[in-house]
């Protein structure tokens, strides 16, 4: 079993209250976790010499998970972990132009570029929403309750390591793309950034299409069903997990030999179809108005083809 030191969880218990509610005071720690942990992550792949960049980055990826863990146990708040998701990509790609530098081709300051894009949309929502280390996800919330004693054995494996190998998988085409001998940009690229820049602004909208809905009070407990939502129950996720997909793509445009980088579309796909969805929707089942309905009306992720008159009626 994991050993934590008894004092962390004791922490919290002695932080001043008002520090706990201060939404800048939260922002800022959490901030500050991060470049903890990309420092140590740093020295600790320097001091271990080890050869191979796609090594290298696994053993950073981990000690950094290890650290933002250590912050959450500390402040007792999992949620520090959240934009580990976003930030990590940008770390990858990050590494490889810094280790490489002076043999850097176009394709990946383009993938960097694409990931900076990414992250900025994705750290962005999570910061806009989250008021401080007062709030945890509700996920968190009620694995607390399931796991009691245990819970931060399972925060460690199935909040922070879980998604970071997920990532880490899902940002295998950037190291596709980063090793020499590539072929030169070409329309696979082309389609590739496209499908990343659609996913992108796909979530973005959604996003930001439940956010003016939820600021609208008379909508408290009730399903959204415009826009985006009237064609898809999850857009966000599907502009999420669009985004790895189109990474691949780019991986393919590198050479065919990185077919095998699919691995990680392939598994953030599942990860969101058979365990994020179902873990939101049972939520939703729960807690919204008519949801229900909304859910046989409308397709998981996957927009289909729909008459005006059925578009119209899954708005209502």
């Amino acid at each position: 079993m994991l050993y934590l030191p008894p004092v962390l969880p004791g922490i919290l218990a002695r932080m001043n209250d008002s520090i706990r509610k201060n939404r800048a005071a939260g922002v800022a720690i959490s901030v500050s976790a991060y470049v903890v942990a990309l420092v140590v992550a740093v020295l600790a792949v320097r001091a271990t010499g080890l050869s191979g960049a796609l090594v290298q980055t696994a053993l950073g990826t981990l000690v950094a998970t290890v650290v933002i863990f250590v912050f959450s146990v500390a402040l007792d708040n999992s949620s520090m972990y959240d934009p580990y998701w976003s930030v990590q990509p940008v770390a990858i790609a990050g590494y490889y132009v810094w280790t490489g530098w002076g043999a850097v081709g176009g394709r990946l300051i383009l993938v960097t570029v694409l990931m900076v894009l990414y992250s900025v949309r994705l750290t962005g929502n999570f910061y806009r929403d989250w008021p401080g280390l007062s709030k945890e996800d509700f996920r968190y919330v009620g694995f607390r309750r399931s796991s009691g004693r245990f819970y931060w054995p399972v925060s460690f494996l199935g909040i922070h390591l879980f998604p970071t190998i997920m990532v880490f998988l899902g940002c295998l085409p950037v190291y596709a793309v980063s090793r020499e001998g590539g072929d030169g940009l070409g329309w696979l690229d082309a389609l590739g950034a496209i499908v990343v820049m659609g996913a992108v602004v796909l979530a973005f909208v959604a996003d930001e299409q439940m956010r003016a809905f939820r600021d609208v009070p008379a909508n408290r407990g009730r399903s959204i069903r415009s826009g985006l939502w009237a064609y898809s129950r999850h857009p966000n996720y599907l502009g999420e997990i669009s985004t790895w997909w189109g990474l691949w793509l780019i991986a393919l445009a590198a050479s065919p030999g990185y077919w095998w980088t699919v691995a990680g579309a392939a598994a953030i796909t599942v990860m969101f179809v058979f365990i994020s969805v179902p873990m939101m929707e049972k939520r939703a089942l729960a807690t919204r108005e008519g949801y229900a309905e909304y859910r046989a009306r409308t397709p998981m992720l996957l927009p289909r083809l729909r008459s005006k008159s059925e578009a119209a009626g899954a708005a209502d």
